[in-house]
């Protein structure tokens, strides 16, 4: 029996769960999510609580369960809660600006500034000239757009320049030596 599969999803106040078939559809303050089950994997509601379960153990089922399971809590901790992703420009002259809650100018060391736009769903802060914070309620799209913002500029390896997640750590190289 999966670890994941079989732990019990509870659904806080002020979301509506709503079970058709293999549909399941969540709505909460922040937002709307609708995910269609795969397999023969089952969902059934238990007052404030949510269970999935699997018709057999054959393989692609086994494979499936807890992942349904986890893409259904993230729905309904997205939709209560909402999710982030920080984002940290490093680099000199480097830096991001808001132009809106929807929009974003990136300077880069490019010729030109970069504009980034956002997604329904997805929302930009910008606390300081060297940090973005990407917050949405769809933890997909959240770490989709972070992650095509990091592709602009990626870190390189000798100065450490670009944007990175704030967690993540850049393996440096040796830069030339002389002789």
């Amino acid at each position: 029996m999966s670890r994941i599969g079989k732990q019990t999803i509870t659904v806080p106040s002020g979301v509506e769960v709503t079970i058709d078939g293999t549909a399941v559809r969540v709505k909460g303050p922040k937002g709307q999510l609708e995910y269609r089950l795969v397999g023969d994997i089952a969902i059934e509601r238990d007052g404030d609580d949510l269970n999935v379960s699997r018709a057999d153990d054959s393989r692609s089922n086994r494979s499936l369960h807890g992942l349904q399971r986890t893409l259904i809590a993230n729905m309904v901790i997205g939709v209560s809660d909402g999710f982030s992703k920080e984002l940290e420009i490093v680099g000199v002259g480097y830096r991001a600006a808001a132009a809106g809650p929807r929009r974003l100018d990136l300077q880069l060391g490019f010729s030109h500034p970069v504009a980034v736009d956002a997604p329904e769903g997805v929302e930009f802060e910008v606390p300081s000239p060297t940090r973005i914070t990407v917050k949405g309620f769809d933890k997909q799209l959240v770490g989709q757009v972070a992650a095509d913002i990091r592709k602009i500029r990626k870190p390189e390896p000798y100065k450490g320049k670009g944007i990175r997640y704030v967690d993540e750590r850049v393996l440096r190289k040796a830069g030339k030596s002389a002789k």
